[in-house]
């Protein structure tokens, strides 16, 4: 399954794949195919990238269109 927030996000913010990947430590081919589905995202991954650009899980994987974090 593809993410589509998950490459929005990165191109919103003129990221380039490979600024990414080297933020989690792993090849830009992989972090390519997470954005693409091919491999699934990692509870630590998600989590990383949530931190990174300060939104929410739940947008990341297409559950919600809000960015915003909001813990309960």
């Amino acid at each position: 399954m593809a993410f589509k927030n998950l490459r929005n996000i990165r191109e919103d913010n003129d990221i380039k794949q490979r600024e990414i990947a080297e933020y989690l430590h792993i090849s830009q081919n992989t972090y390519s195919q997470y954005e693409t589905g091919v491999i699934a995202l990692t509870a630590d991954v998600l989590i990383k990238l949530a931190e990174y650009y300060h939104c929410s899980v739940d947008y990341l994987l297409d559950r919600t269109n809000d960015p915003t974090f909001n813990p309960q």
